[in-house]
């Protein structure tokens, strides 16, 4: 069965700091793979691995001021929560490591509030699920 991460009960921290007003947080890891074939033959045998890259995007409402004030590498450590019924609390922590912020968009609606988007990369990805 699948887990529902819960916004109301997940953080996000930039080097340490809880970052206020996240209304949401998407990341996309891709890995280069190679195929390798037999001599003589059109059938894979094996895959290769090679460069990795991690790009996170966290969406605040208004603005962060701890993420406008960043300039070299810092780390995001995201950590979704989910409470089930029987009260038993799923967490998964996600961290970003050696990160650097790449774009910074910002916009805002008729009726609504501005809406900050950062968008960074990272070196590596970590991913610990735990259940307590």
């Amino acid at each position: 069965m699948a887990t529902l991460f819960a916004a109301s009960e997940s953080s996000i921290m930039v080097d340490g700091e809880a970052i206020e007003g996240v209304r949401a947080i998407e990341y996309r890891y891709q890995q280069q793979r190679s195929n390798v074939y037999a001599l003589g033959s059109t059938e894979r045998v094996g895959m290769v691995s090679g460069g990795q890259t991690v790009e996170g995007r966290l969406r605040v409402a208004s603005t962060s001021g701890k993420l406008n004030g960043l300039s070299g590498p810092f780390q995001v450590i995201a950590t979704l929560r989910h409470t089930a019924a029987d009260n038993k609390t799923k967490t998964m922590t996600v961290t970003f490591d050696e990160c650097y912020l790449t774009d910074k968009s910002f916009g805002i609606e008729t009726n609504g509030h501005g809406e900050a988007v950062y968008s960074f990369s990272a070196v590596r990805l970590r991913e610990e699920i735990s259940e307590a």
